[in-house]
């Protein structure tokens, strides 16, 4: 499960840190990222940062906006500075979670990962 937080409104300019943490029983985590949907949009790729902290970043938040993730936590965070109101929509977490399952008497690993999403938290720089 991830449950995102942080949003809200700011005036352009301003800033803003979303936080996303996974829960439940982890054995590890890939890739992490964050999205966006503004309304009549169709979800694009806001930013991207690997289980090692290799980034990648939209053209339109390249310099503004900053990932990263604490893996103690199982936390990935988006710093976003400079807001615009075209940065308005709602934001959502993902990540590719390798799970412990329990089976008889043990957790073991899953034999893949699997995709997860957050349930989305709306940021809003108004015009």
């Amino acid at each position: 499960q991830l449950q995102a937080s942080g949003g809200g409104l700011v005036q352009p300019g301003g800033s803003l840190r979303l936080s996303c943490a996974a829960s439940g029983r982890i054995f590890s985590i890939n890739a992490m990222s964050w999205h966006r949907q503004a309304p009549g949009k169709q979800r694009e790729l806001v930013a991207a940062i690997t289980s090692g902290g290799s980034t990648t970043y939209a053209s339109s938040v390249k310099g503004r906006f900053t990932i990263s993730r604490d893996n103690a936590k199982n936390t990935v965070y988006l710093q976003m500075n400079t807001l615009k109101p075209e940065d308005t929509a709602v934001y959502y977490c993902n990540a590719d979670i390798s799970r412990l399952t329990y089976y008889g008497g043990s957790y073991y690993p899953d034999a893949s990962e699997s995709d997860y999403w957050g349930q989305g938290t709306q940021v809003t720089s108004p015009a």
